[in-house]
């Protein structure tokens, strides 16, 4: 990649296709299974991945957690089969390259302004950032970058995060590590489905 550029590349689209999960109300969960309607778009300026349609990679469990804590007895998940499609990788050095690009943009922009950046935050949390406002906004600018260029836009935009407290006495690993999906292009969800457990008596392959 060319410094100061934000470039498509040979290898950011995903072969494969992936399940995610989305923790939801009930309501959402029969509109968007008997009804066939989308979830609908995240547009806060603190989420994590950006504006779209948020999933846990293979998190059932931790998609619902997050619905009870919100829902209680009304919690659901949905599934949906996902292509990423030309993804922005955080987990891929030339996409964390191509982070670096879409803040020097911003901070350039806003300096010019006279105005101040925005500001990662806690939030309730005392050991997770849990308001975003930079990086969402960071992402935010790299996607309308490519929108002004009339560059191949992100389908979607994939990240690990480190979450919660440590998983054991001295572990560097936090118990709520996840992968999430921040999906841009509708149409890159395929498909949505009602998880179902396992048949008793056959191994799960």
């Amino acid at each position: 990649m060319v410094k100061g550029s934000i470039d498509n590349s040979l290898y950011d689209k995903y072969p494969n296709l992936i399940l995610g999960f989305h923790g939801c109300h009930l309501e959402t969960f029969e509109r968007v299974l008997y009804r066939h309607e989308h979830l609908k778009r995240s547009e806060n300026d603190y989420d994590w991945l950006g504006h779209g349609i948020y999933f846990w990679e293979n998190g059932y469990e931790r998609a619902m957690e997050w619905a009870k804590v919100r829902y209680a007895e009304k919690a659901r998940v949905i599934g949906a089969v996902i292509d990423l499609g030309y993804c922005l990788s955080l987990t891929d050095i030339r996409c964390t390259n191509v982070l670096k690009v879409g803040y020097s943009i911003m901070s350039t922009m806003y300096k010019s302004m006279g105005m101040k950046l925005p500001e990662n935050k806690n939030g309730r949390s005392a050991v997770d950032v849990l308001l975003r406002n930079l990086d969402c906004a960071v992402i935010q600018q790299i996607h309308a970058y490519n929108e002004e260029r009339g560059a191949e836009p992100y389908d979607s935009v994939r990240g690990v995060f480190s979450e919660g407290n440590a998983a054991y006495p001295g572990s560097a690993i936090p118990e709520k590590t996840h992968i999430q999906i921040c999906v841009v292009n509708p149409n890159c969800i395929k498909g949505y489905f009602s998880p179902m457990p396992p048949e008793e008596g056959f191994r799960i392959p």
